[in-house]
């Protein structure tokens, strides 16, 4: 069997590494095509060998654009990777614009798609991610959904075939690298911090970012936390507040410390020590309750609900008084903060990625791996 994994950011590589190397273990060499979308090579060659997987295959740095300009230019490149190498079948993650490429190219190409991480919604069609992992879940013929909250999404759109509830490969991710992370990484030495006296801070979608408006709100609340914070900025974020003269007075936060982004394992570390997780990631927002760590999360939506009916994730949006009166109620009520730090991970048992491979497998040993004319049939 020939997989072949199209990833184009630091998330996707993360939760897809567990199925790389449950592969790997059965002696299957998966084909990896990075699309470049957010990090540079050297970077991502970096982050490859601290999670201990090989090489990247083709590097196809499409860099960032527009949404459609990113697209494109990933179908594109993709589309010939696939045309030279016809994998049997060809894997992504989640819901970013290399994903759509990924599942378009090769369904295009008669080659299967199967998706990670399927079935997540936040039922909010202005955020170009959703469209992203609707798109892909319809194009793909085998569907891991994490929850079966995800896989009744799906039967709600008519998928009702090739959907597998696997549980979510960023458990088996966090197992892996939590210990790893502990023993290696020296960031709280570096940054001077103590555990549990800080909060970690992540920023990074378009709908809070690339708004003047929610940018200056998410401002005010750094402004006002009565904790240290540590953000690890992207740098299309800090050109933002450059671009929206916001630079200059986050820069002004005394309790504020920013970094650029950190490798996986210092930031695991970090988040794991934190005692509030503040954010507007997906990926975050799954970590956080796996690691005990409470979460609030900077949106008014989320694909991730079921960290919210477990307890251990707050929507607080870009509202400052609401964001503070958690913040405040997480430092101070100790009862709350239990309650929230114990609250049960929803998200399997950190062996989805045998699962997927497994799965991946026996369809093809029993020649079901391909597209077929009709999901009925």
């Amino acid at each position: 069997m020939k997989p072949a994994f199209v990833f184009g950011t630091r998330p996707e590589i993360i939760k897809l590494a567990p199925v790389i190397r449950a592969f790997e273990e059965r002696d299957v060499k998966p084909i990896l095509i990075h699309t470049g979308q957010h990090y540079d090579y050297e970077m991502s060659k970096i982050f490859l060998e601290e999670l201990e997987l090989d090489a990247i295959d083709y590097h196809l740095e499409v860099g960032s654009g527009t949404q459609a300009e990113q697209t494109g230019i990933a179908m594109i490149k993709i589309e010939k990777v696939l045309m030279k190498e016809r994998p049997d079948v060809t894997l992504v993650q989640g819901d970013t614009n290399t994903v759509l490429a990924g599942a378009l190219a090769s369904v295009k190409l008669k080659i299967p798609v199967a998706h990670v991480e399927a079935g997540l919604r936040s039922f909010d069609r202005t955020m170009p991610e959703e469209i992203n992992r609707i798109l892909a879940d319809h194009a793909s013929e085998v569907l891991f959904a994490p929850t079966n909250e995800a896989k009744k999404n799906l039967e709600n759109e008519g998928i009702r075939e090739g959907v597998y509830v696997v549980g979510n490969t960023i458990v088996d991710a966090v197992l892996q690298n939590a210990e790893i992370a502990e023993r290696k990484s020296k960031i709280l030495e570096k940054l001077g911090l103590k555990p549990k006296k800080y909060i970690v801070v992540t920023v990074h979608r378009a709908e809070n970012t690339d708004s003047k408006e929610n940018l200056e709100k998410l401002v005010e609340i750094l402004e006002a936390l009565p904790i240290k914070a540590i953000y690890p900025m992207h740098p299309r974020t800090k050109n933002r507040l450059k671009e929206f003269g916001l630079w200059e007075r986050i820069k002004k936060i005394g309790n504020l410390i920013i970094t650029p982004p950190l490798g996986y394992l210092d930031f695991l570390k970090l988040q794991k020590n934190a005692r509030i997780v503040m954010t507007d990631s997906g990926g975050v927002q799954e970590e956080s309750i796996i690691l005990n760590v409470p979460c609030l999360t900077l949106r008014y939506n989320t694909e991730r609900p079921e960290t919210i009916k477990a307890g251990g994730n707050i929507l607080v949006g870009l509202e400052k008084d609401r964001a503070l009166h958690y913040v405040n109620k997480l430092l101070n009520d100790e009862d709350f903060y239990k309650k929230m730090a114990s609250a049960e991970n929803p998200f399997g048992d950190g062996k989805a990625g045998e699962r997927i491979v497994r799965i991946l497998l026996e369809l093809y040993k029993n020649g079901k791996l391909r597209v077929r004319s009709s999901r009925f049939i």
